[in-house]
């Protein structure tokens, strides 16, 4: 479903493109803003690297899920291509499972790893979460270096840093991408493995895009013709 459809999917689609839209917009605008400050005013924004890697790593990640939910990603389907119905959905549905057992693990250890930021008890076993480690030591009075702290974000020096000051801004805020974007990559492949299971596709991605925009071309000339 295209993002200007309407209902709630359209409008989760238009909210994850504006999301990555922006993100695509505001790195443009920290780096040329950095580039005018060095070149013109012989100057520097100090955090301004350090923020434009992190809104490339939420651009990726989101983008990912996003990727995976329009059938976007690159794939093989040689195989596939070469197989009856039944069992080209046999595969499709065993591939889809690969991703989300993946997509579960990545899960796991995002959320692992974001937790201690956040104060919060990261999950025990080594594979899957046997339970949670109250004994893991908390790391939420670590910050980023060079990004500073933003005043509407103050509410977090009581909630989780026990009432101490940030000077620059918590690494759970930026890392928060981590859970979340992982997530979103299990709730895709999930709505993918349901549109097999209903016949709705027959595949995790699409790999035809060239050899349709090129179809589209030699169509248009046709018609020109």
């Amino acid at each position: 479903m295209s993002g200007s459809s309407s209902g709630p999917p359209g409008v989760v689609d238009q909210i994850e493109e504006t999301v990555i839209a922006l993100l695509l917009g505001l790195m443009t605008v920290v780096t040329f803003a950095n580039v005018i400050a060095r070149f013109v005013f012989n100057s520097n924004i100090l955090w301004a690297l350090e923020l434009t890697v992190f809104m490339f790593a939420w651009l990726v990640l989101l983008g990912s899920s996003y990727a995976v939910k329009k059938h976007a990603h690159l794939g093989v389907d040689a195989i596939l291509n070469m197989l009856a119905p039944a069992p080209r959905r046999i595969l499709a549905l065993f591939a889809v499972g690969c991703c989300v057992a993946f997509s579960l693990l990545m899960l796991k250890g995002a959320y692992d790893y974001w937790a201690v930021f956040a104060d919060l008890p990261p999950t025990s076993g080594r594979w899957f979460p046997t339970g949670f480690d109250m004994k893991a030591r908390s790391q939420s009075f670590y910050e980023v270096q060079d990004v500073p702290m933003v005043a509407w974000l103050r509410w977090l020096e009581d909630a989780i840093n026990y009432g101490e000051a940030y000077e620059k801004l918590p690494k759970v805020v930026p890392y928060i991408v981590l859970p979340v974007s992982m997530l979103l990559l299990v709730i895709r492949f999930v709505q993918v493995a349901l549109q097999i299971l209903r016949g709705e596709a027959d595949r995790l991605v699409a790999s035809h895009e060239v050899e349709d925009e090129l179809e589209d071309m030699r169509q248009n000339q046709g018609g020109q013709n």
